[in-house]
């Protein structure tokens, strides 16, 4: 299978932002992330730290899922809360940006949006607590008594809203066709292994 578009979800603190900006830099493609959230505010006129407040407020109910879903497909989007709207415009850009080639998708349930794509390769990025830390600490400058915290906070907000979307669980690695740990490789050592396939 020839990889077109590699979407990638990642525990907060292992480095997965590092591996996707790295990634699209030596193989000289695109790399969505916060991107995607801010074609979304201006299309909304809504602040991405708004947005960013929805994604991390919406609701992990079974019917809630149910209902966003059944909203989507049917095209009904009217009937469809703030969080549906933003969720299905978020999933309208990532496509948007897909048609101009190959790229790396960051969060945003990327996988869901392109599903109907062929050459997508879902990749999951994860790391051991210690290596987490120190991470959070160094690249992101939290203090070493609020880590957890902001970890379990982070990694809670992509829990609900991966599940929210798309029925699926955030940390079920069946739902991966890779899976990475970067405090065993490293940071290019995944960027290696990821190259392999847009290069097959």
């Amino acid at each position: 299978m020839k990889c077109n578009y590699i979407t990638i979800e990642r525990e907060y603190g292992s480095g997965g932002t590092k591996i996707a900006r790295r990634l699209a830099e030596v193989c000289s493609i695109a790399c969505y992330g916060p991107e995607i959230l801010e074609a979304v505010s201006k299309k909304n006129n809504v602040p991405v730290e708004h947005i960013q407040h929805y994604e991390e407020s919406v609701s992990g109910s079974f019917l809630y899922t149910l209902f966003v879903m059944s909203q989507v497909q049917s095209g009904d989007s009217d009937m469809l809360t703030k969080e549906g709207h933003i969720f299905l415009d978020e999933q309208k850009e990532i496509q948007r940006l897909a048609s101009s080639g190959p790229a790396i998708f960051l969060g945003h349930c990327a996988s869901e949006a392109l599903k109907k794509r062929s050459g997508v390769v879902k990749v999951f990025i994860r790391a051991d607590s210690d290596e987490k830390k120190k991470r959070i600490m160094r690249d992101y400058g939290i203090a070493e008594k609020d880590v957890e915290h902001v970890r379990k906070r982070f990694d809670n907000k992509r829990s609900k809203y991966y599940y929210a979307n798309t029925t699926k669980r955030w940390s079920d690695m069946k739902n991966y066709d890779i899976v990475l740990d970067s405090s065993r490789l490293g940071i290019d050592g995944c960027v290696r292994v990821l190259k392999g396939l847009f290069q097959q």
